[in-house]
């Protein structure tokens, strides 16, 4: 792990380079024909996108985080604005999914009828809803079978969006399509695959999270009793114990040729695995969740990243698959556990010097070591963007004030810190 003395953070200057991330943002959006406003994924594309994951949707949680950090009602009024947009987009989606399509849209327009009183917001994300339980085909919606594109995100984002009987239906598949493990049971995230996937996004773990809330919620103890196999299922595959956890991508390896074996995200990696433990911490009186959850960031703190330290192994500052994920968790670990600074200031510092500032603003650009140029063009979306990297800058400067650890919009598939936790240290001992 680098050493505190090693990296020091000016908190002012991070919230100053947030504020350049959104008004980068904020300056890429487009107006539509209703007088809202939408996001394409990257400024050079045509096509607006509406998804959670890369677009519209996905922005609105970090307008929701400004307006909250700096009292300011024009980020309120730019996430209303694009309401209009998402609602106009409803129609023309053919995707129900949470990341990729209307369920993740719907969820968006309950927070802004929930938190900004939009009534009209609220009335699309019924809508929405509808709509996705209307394409149900009594066992999926499409051939991904998984949190990203299928079934277990279309539960969990039904679930928040207040639709529980949409939520069962979506997870109830789950239990008569579990294929029996030597320690417990796995799924195929999509249809004609022999691989099986591990992780958050694409894999196991996904639906283990999905079935544990689902399952609390609703009272469905099958769920969560399923939920625990499939985590048995996944803890059965670490290759780095007893004090670290790391698990391959999939079984047998998926697309070998472009798939790293290991990573350390959100996405495949022990940063996303680390949030699914920390939430069967919670459903559960098992203190063995909690040490894995450990053991996750164990490894995440030993890996070498955010360094680049060959070409494919470290190329992303964003939410989903890169160093503002990782972020995600350094913050929720100091404020239940109150962690020390450290390496939340190496992934800051790394987020700061890598950023692209100028009269626009600031925004990021990834890496693909295997295309020429290898720097690709800065994008706006959660994913892999803007909206992804500000939303966790913003929460980090707010816990090194000993602000509120809680995020303004909770991320369906990353546990909320309990209420009353409090950050008791402050990150000044190594801020200047």
């Amino acid at each position: 792990m680098t050493a505190p003395e090693a990296t020091v953070v000016v908190v002012d200057e991070v919230e100053g380079l947030a504020v350049d991330g959104l008004r980068w943002l904020t300056g890429a959006a487009r107006e539509t024909a209703g007088g809202g406003l939408a996001w394409t994924t990257r400024p050079s594309d045509d096509e607006p996108d509406p998804m959670l994951y890369s677009g519209t949707a996905g922005n609105v949680p970090v307008l929701l985080e400004a307006w909250r950090h700096f009292g300011d009602d024009s980020y309120a009024d730019a996430a209303l604005r694009a309401a209009r947009g998402i609602a106009d987009s409803i129609d023309g989606i053919d995707d129900d999914s949470l990341y990729f399509g209307r369920t993740g849209m719907a969820l968006v327009l309950r927070a802004l009828h929930e938190e900004l009183g939009d009534t009209a917001a609220g009335a699309a994300a019924d809508r929405a809803l509808t709509l996705v339980r209307s394409r149900f085909d009594g066992t999926r919606w499409g051939e991904l079978f998984e949190l990203m594109g299928g079934n277990a995100g279309i539960g969990l984002g039904a679930l928040l969006a207040g639709d529980a009987e949409l939520a069962v239906l979506a997870m109830e598949p789950y239990l008569r399509t579990a294929e029996r493990t030597a320690a417990g049971v796995h799924w195929a995230h999509r249809t004609g695959i022999e691989s099986r996937l591990h992780h958050l996004s694409h894999g196991t773990l996904g639906i283990v999270l999905s079935l544990a809330r689902v399952g609390v919620a609703t009272g469905r103890a099958d769920m969560v009793e399923l939920a625990l196999a499939g985590a048995a299922d996944v803890v059965a595959r670490d290759e780095a114990g007893p004090e670290g956890f790391l698990v391959p991508h999939s079984t047998p390896q998926y697309r070998p040729d472009v798939v790293e074996p290991l990573s350390y995200g959100w996405c495949h990696g022990p940063a996303g695995d680390a949030q699914v433990f920390r939430l069967l911490r919670d459903t559960t009186a098992d203190p063995g969740w909690a040490a894995l959850a450990d053991r996750c960031w164990h490894t995440v703190t030993r890996s070498g990243l955010p360094r680049r330290l060959r070409p494919g192994f470290w190329d992303n500052n964003g939410r989903c698959c890169g160093t503002a994920g990782v972020l995600a968790l350094a913050c929720d670990r100091i404020a239940e556990q109150q962690d020390p600074y450290d390496f939340a200031h190496v992934l800051v510092a790394d987020l700061a010097d890598r950023a692209i500032r100028d009269g626009d603003g600031a925004r990021w650009s990834n890496v693909e070591h295997r295309a020429t140029p290898s720097d690709l063009e800065p994008r706006t979306g959660w994913a892999m963007g803007n909206a992804g990297i500000v939303r966790e800058l913003l929460r980090f400067v707010r816990l090194s004030r000993g602000g509120d650890p809680r995020y303004a919009f909770a991320w369906p598939d990353q546990p909320p810190v309990p209420a009353q936790a409090t950050t008791r240290r402050r990150g000044t001992d190594a801020v200047r």
